[in-house]
């Protein structure tokens, strides 16, 4: 026996339970009751957030530490996403992975924000044709995924939220087609898998077109309980005026659910990286805030980052917003939370 080998996995499990025990409590368990997440005092909570890019890329660059995420707080936010790309996960290794996620546990704790883990794929699950190579995956490997996470941080109540997959898309048919029967179904086994396996978190399904359309959820929402729906209504899903469509498309599901757009943000036509269906200004700021206030809607802004699109700042030095991070910025500054 190699009893060296042995000391090592020993100690490596060890540093998982401690790390279990030491945060598990820190913030209160977010849960769902009607149409509302709520706390454990069974008060609503409304989040408004910002998402981080990938942690593998911010490791890689230097940038993945705590002052970004006392950055992030300093802007307003009560909760960050984390996207993780299924290739970086598999790039890096499983273990090496965890412990990144596990120093932003550490660090949002601390900080008092709330996470949500991404799994941050965009195609046709059904089909495995992506958009690009880097969204990669297979249904294999989703599931493996969520029962990694569930089993590691199934009891952290700082990992509010398991989004389950980030956007769904046929591309046009180009990546093949799918049934909302068939999608329904897979996030019911997803979910099954997280609670077999301990994850406590709130597990959230996003609906078709690059997860903008929850239409189906009218008809046939998922028959599981304690969840929520995601959307990313981005400026040019639909024209002019929007908040009948948005109504229409998916905020009506929030008369029945708790919704979370996970996606927001905009660029004008000529900031770096402007592209549909991003491109918009601060007229969708106002209008997509306010509707989301209106209705006690949670969302999170894309992206905290001074290289993806639509980026909330220009420089890694200063944090200078961009034009959309003044906007957001103020945007989140203006609310207090007791």
């Amino acid at each position: 026996m190699n009893y060296r080998i042995l000391s090592i996995s020993f100690l490596f499990l060890v540093q998982i339970i401690c790390f279990n025990l030491s945060a598990q409590t820190q913030l209160p368990r977010i849960s769902v009751v009607g149409n509302n997440f709520v706390n454990e005092k069974q008060e609503t909570m409304v989040f408004r957030g910002l998402n981080a890019s990938d942690p593998d890329k911010l490791e890689t660059q230097g940038h993945w530490t705590k002052s970004y995420f006392q950055e992030m707080k300093n802007w307003g936010a009560n909760i960050v996403r984390l996207p993780v790309h299924p290739t970086a996960w598999s790039r890096r290794g499983k273990e090496d992975y965890l412990r990144l996620l596990d120093q932003a546990v550490e660090w949002a704790t601390e900080l008092d924000l709330y996470l949500i883990i991404d799994w941050h794929s965009i195609g046709n699950l059904k089909t495995e044709m992506f958009q690009d190579g880097i969204y990669d995956t297979s249904l294999k490997q989703t599931y493996d995924f969520w029962r990694t996470i569930a089993v590691h941080y199934g009891k952290h109540n700082t990992v509010a939220f398991y989004e389950l997959y980030n956007e769904p898309t046929t591309y046009h048919n180009t990546l093949g087609t799918i049934s909302w029967d068939w999608w329904k179904s897979i996030n019911e086994e997803f979910i099954t898998i997280i609670r077999a396996n301990g994850g406590e978190g709130v597990p959230l399904v996003a609906g078709f077109n690059w997860a903008y359309d929850l239409t189906p959820v009218r008809d046939q929402p998922l028959e599981v309980e304690g969840i929520g729906y995601v959307s990313h209504p981005y400026p040019e899903k639909k024209e002019k005026p929007w908040k009948e469509k948005w109504t229409a498309d998916w905020g009506f599901v929030k008369e029945n659910y708790p919704i979370i757009l996970t996606e927001i943000g905009f660029c004008g036509p000529d900031d770096v990286g402007a592209h549909s269906p991003v491109i918009g200004d601060e007229s969708y700021g106002d209008a997509i805030t306010n509707y989301c206030d209106a209705n006690e809607i949670s969302y999170i802004v894309w992206v905290f980052d001074a290289e993806w699109a639509p980026r909330l700042f220009q420089d890694w030095e200063n944090y200078k917003p961009s034009r959309h991070g003044k906007y957001f910025k103020k945007k989140l500054q203006s609310y207090t939370y007791e």
